[in-house]
């Protein structure tokens, strides 16, 4: 870069000489440039004229800017802080919340159709007369199966001779014993079976990016989030991109379906009520200044690192970009953020806080640290020019109009 630098500074001179024998109003221009050259140089460069081409800030005017309005919290990215945004981005995962060893219980509830069976012993007479097996020389058992009966809004069906019966929230083997229980001195050992012929209750709502939306009801075996997705027909979007997302009891949690896929703890057993959503979430990140390409870069819901964002992103380039000033603007969860006792920093209307995180890229051990720090979606990565290259521009545009001036003075000549 020193090389390519003073090579435009000969070859400035060499110009401002040939310009010199020409105009004594030139000796003054060249003078000025001069001076202004120089002094750029001297001074590192930190400083140069605002009318010089340039895609965004400096590492000074982001670092300190002139107006003190427009300071936002510049927080240099080490272990630690990576170690925050982490804990900070780690979600409660489906095993810790709504993990469970064993299938959940399968119970009765309000909507359900149930056909409940009655056997009597012989003599068998409360439900009907007992029937008579010829061939055994004896009385058989009597069987009798009730109509159809919709559990009501209050959780109960009738059986005669039993009475009101309530269902809601027990099994069919616990419905069973109940109504055992209530016969036991009307029936000649009663034997009862109930069976469901319609589950209304005990379902799973599947809607999202799925090939058909629809309601899967559960059974005792007991319906995984795998099985659900499968059920609606798979995912519509690629699998790294989308996010499952279950509803239960008012509280909600998400997780990549390629981290559900791959650890089998994450794949929990389904509940009465549950929604499950696969949404597809296209996250992305855009990079702006001396990196290989300005875009934006979308990248998978499991995440990305800074380290890849970099790469994907072109890297940096190494004839104009400023190692020390790699920035990333998010607004970032407050929590995050080790705040001032005496000025709290400013808010969005969300409640988030703007800030500026910034590696230095000159350290080795960033490359580390890049590997561990995550990006999130709407982040603004942000590389700065070196101070040599705004010095080349500045030498370049000075240049050309000596040129330019060269030209017209030979023309009126």
């Amino acid at each position: 870069m020193l090389i390519v630098v003073w090579e435009g500074i000969f070859g400035f001179l060499n110009d401002v000489g040939h310009c010199v024998k020409n105009n004594i109003f030139m000796n003054k221009f060249v003078a000025w440039a001069l001076c202004t050259g120089f002094a750029l140089l001297a001074s590192g460069c930190s400083t140069y004229p605002a009318w010089l081409p340039s895609h965004g800030p400096s590492l000074e005017q982001v670092v300190e800017p002139s107006d003190a309005s427009l300071q936002l919290p510049v927080v240099d990215i080490d272990d630690a802080v990576a170690r925050r945004v982490v804990a900070a981005q780690r979600v409660d995962s489906f095993a810790a919340i709504l993990g469970g060893a064993v299938p959940p219980r399968y119970v009765v509830g309000a909507g359900d159709a149930l056909e409940v069976s009655v056997w009597e012993a012989p003599p068998a007479a409360l439900f009907g007369a007992a029937a008579v097996d010829g061939r055994a020389g004896m009385t058989s058992t009597r069987q009798t199966t009730f109509p159809e009966q919709i559990v009501n809004d209050k959780g109960v069906i009738n059986i005669p001779f039993a009475g009101t019966v309530t269902v809601a929230h027990k099994t069919p083997q616990q419905i069973e014993e109940e109504i055992v229980k209530r016969l036991a001195k009307k029936a000649n050992q009663p034997q009862v079976l109930v069976r469901v012929l319609r589950n209304a209750t005990s379902n799973v709502t599947i809607v999202g990016e799925v090939a058909n939306s629809m309601r899967m009801p559960l059974t005792a075996q007991g319906e995984r989030v795998l099985d659900a997705i499968a059920a609606a027909g798979g995912v519509r979007q690629p699998v790294g991109k989308t996010t499952v997302q279950v509803s239960r009891g008012g509280k909600v949690l998400a997780m990549p379906l390629e981290r559900v896929i791959k650890d089998p703890a994450q794949n929990v057993y389904l509940q009465p009520g549950d929604v499950l959503t696969a949404v597809f979430q296209p996250s992305s990140f855009t990079v702006l200044g001396a990196t290989g390409k300005n875009d934006e870069v979308p990248f998978e819901a499991q995440g990305i690192t800074l380290a890849q964002a970099l790469a994907r992103s072109g890297g940096l380039r190494d004839n104009q970009a400023d190692a020390r000033g790699l920035f990333i603007f998010r607004f970032e969860e407050p929590g995050v953020l080790q705040e001032p006792d005496a000025q709290p920093l400013p808010r969005t209307p969300e409640g988030k806080i703007p800030v500026v995180y910034r590696l230095d890229l000159k350290d080795p051990r960033s490359f580390l640290v890049a590997q561990s720090f995550p990006m999130r979606d709407r982040d603004v990565v942000y590389v700065t020019n070196a101070p040599s290259a705004e010095l080349q521009k500045f030498l370049g545009i000075i240049s050309a109009s000596i040129y330019s001036v060269r030209n017209l003075t030979n023309i009126d000549n």
